[in-house]
């Protein structure tokens, strides 16, 4: 069963999506593997992330990461990418971190539902 959102909820993501970098789960795999200072946020809720998450991710859930993210990560060209459930959130999260001056944040499209739906590996 497929999550319904609102319009209203659904017409700020799309003016997020203009205003960040996207991309989808195979390109962010590689990267996580080529990259090893590249780091994967996961923005969902706590419960979400304690039910399962991609190995090696951050949690720092959308509703405290602008709060805390400058204390994480002080320098803005840190390589970032963010994952939610489905990659509404992760574009909301994205496009804030982008107006605190972050330089290289991305957001992954599809997010956990795409990871898990092309079998890759969870803990």
């Amino acid at each position: 069963m497929s999550k319904q959102h609102s319009p209203g909820f659904l017409k700020i993501v799309q003016e997020a999506r203009a205003n960040i970098a996207e991309c989808s789960v195979a390109e962010l795999k590689d990267k996580l593997a080529s990259d090893p200072k590249a780091v994967l946020i996961d923005v969902r809720e706590e419960s979400e992330f304690a039910a399962g998450h991609v190995p090696n991710a951050v949690h720092l859930s959308k509703g405290i990461l602008e709060r805390d993210i400058e204390t994480r990560y002080p320098d803005p060209s840190t390589a970032l990418y963010l994952l939610c459930g489905g990659g509404y959130r992760s574009a909301l999260a994205a496009d804030s971190l982008r107006k605190m001056g972050y330089l290289q944040v991305t957001s992954v499209d599809g997010g956990w539902k795409a990871w898990t739906d092309a079998g890759y590996p969870t803990v």
